[in-house]
């Protein structure tokens, strides 16, 4: 059995409609899935650009990702996964400076 997904974020484009509150209300619907942080990162004209942070006891990414797409959006790219028993926050070395 793989461990539990604990943290997923996300690169979203999605266009102007649905709403970021529709957004977040559809993927914290997901199984497994606490809660959602929902950043707006930039507007177009015809789109705009989310950051999602996803946390949960074991979610789902599948039907995570299946939810952003029958929203109308896309998953640009992933850009953070936590999993395990507990979340491992990031901690910056030297090569980070």
């Amino acid at each position: 059995m793989s461990p539990a997904t604990r943290r997923i974020v996300l690169d979203v484009l999605k266009p102007h409609e649905p709403e970021m509150l529709t957004v977040a209300d559809e993927v914290a619907d997901c199984p497994g899935v606490d809660s959602v942080n929902v950043v707006l990162v930039e507007t177009d004209r015809e789109v705009q650009s989310l950051k999602l942070t996803i946390e949960g006891s074991a979610i789902e990414a599948d039907t995570v990702e299946e939810t952003i797409e029958r929203i109308g959006a896309s998953i640009h790219s992933v850009d953070q996964v936590v999993c395990g028993d507990s979340i491992v926050e990031q901690v910056d070395t030297p090569q980070d400076r």
